[in-house]
């Protein structure tokens, strides 16, 4: 059967939206739909969104909670990405799905910067034609992502139907994530600092949650912010699973995510003081002491050349049997090696 031309996908506008119809997009569009900002603009002004039958093609159109909008999307294209003969750490693989355990370093799919040798390329040499392709472009089988520099696990579709079931799982946020975070400090409820924490808050068993919306950073496009309006809604929870040092000044966390935003682990721990080791870009460096640690374990911190975050349990729903599946992965040895040399608290 011919591939439609067109598909659709409908977006309902959630609560406290922003006035403009590009902004409302912008915020409650799917990030599995893989649709940037510029192209939600050329998508309205072509007249691909519609509203009741109506099409919209003015942003700054209003918008109210409940709206119901329909993006005509163009059917998924060809692009020249290739597939690349790279080892993959395949945890499970049948006709619908298949979950890998990415190293870090590895690119989840090309970019600028990074054409080639990504997780894409190397799902295309492992399915060869049997990758979906979604939001009017190919990026074959992807329905979420991880960084660049976290390790961990990762699940891609075989079929739009797979795919289109699971992107809506993790619309729903009823897919089950757990990263391993080793953090400067020891998140404590009874930190006062904490306490004063805009969206920090504790619950029982001493489990820290993280509650703010997120949005692009104003001045760096390639960050994440923590915001009170206009954002979207993001919540994590985290607790601790050891310390090191003597006062702590690290953590091992275990972090489960409520909702799944670009960069969310990483901004939010942040947030609340508690930055993971080695991460760039929201991490901060930190000054450690030497007599907390010992001076191998302040050195192998300062060596450490990524963000110590690892997604260790993936779990969802098959899109084809409906079994509720999970999957796990050990850290990796890089993480490993770091806190063998870490002292205990």
């Amino acid at each position: 059967m011919a591939q439609a031309p067109f598909t659709e996908l409908q977006v309902v506008i959630a609560a406290d939206p922003p006035a403009r119809l590009d902004k409302a997009l912008a915020r409650d569009v799917p990030e599995a739909a893989a649709l940037s900002r510029s192209r939600l603009m050329r998508m309205i002004a072509e007249g691909c969104i519609s509203r009741e039958g109506v099409v919209v093609d003015d942003p700054r159109a209003k918008v109210a909670e409940g709206d119901v909008l329909v993006l005509r999307l163009e059917a998924a294209a060809e692009v020249e990405t290739v597939a690349q003969q790279i080892a993959l750490d395949v945890v499970y693989e049948d006709a619908a799905l298949i979950v890998v355990n990415k190293p870090a370093g590895m690119v989840v799919h090309p970019a600028p910067g990074s054409p080639d040798r990504t997780l894409v390329n190397a799902l295309l040499h492992h399915c060869a034609d049997s990758l979906s392709g979604i939001g009017g472009e190919k990026r074959p089988g992807i329905v979420h992502r991880i960084d660049k520099d976290t390790s961990g696990l990762l699940v891609a579709a075989k079929s739009d139907h797979a795919h289109h079931h699971l992107a809506a799982q993790f619309e729903r946020h009823s897919v089950m994530r757990r990263y391993l975070a080793l953090v400067h400090g020891l998140p404590d409820a009874g930190d006062p600092r904490l306490r004063g924490v805009r969206g920090a808050s504790f619950e029982a068993g001493n489990i820290l949650k993280i509650t703010s919306q997120l949005a692009r950073h104003k001045t760096d496009r390639q960050k994440q912010a923590v915001v009170w309006s206009n954002g979207r809604h993001a919540v994590t929870r985290a607790r601790v699973l050891a310390g090191y040092g003597t006062p702590p000044a690290l953590s091992l966390l275990e972090c489960w995510l409520e909702t799944g935003r670009t960069h969310q682990i990483r901004v939010h721990l942040a947030h609340a003081g508690h930055g993971l080791v080695g991460d760039p870009v929201y991490g901060g460096r930190r000054k450690l002491s030497p007599a907390a640690l010992g001076e191998e374990a302040v050195a192998a911190v300062g060596a450490f050349s990524r963000q110590a975050l690892h997604a260790e349990t993936l779990g969802f729903e098959h899109p084809d049997t409906g079994e509720s599946m999970a999957f796990h992965a050990p850290l990796p040895k890089d993480m490993q090696a770091l806190i063998a040399t870490l002292p205990s608290a």
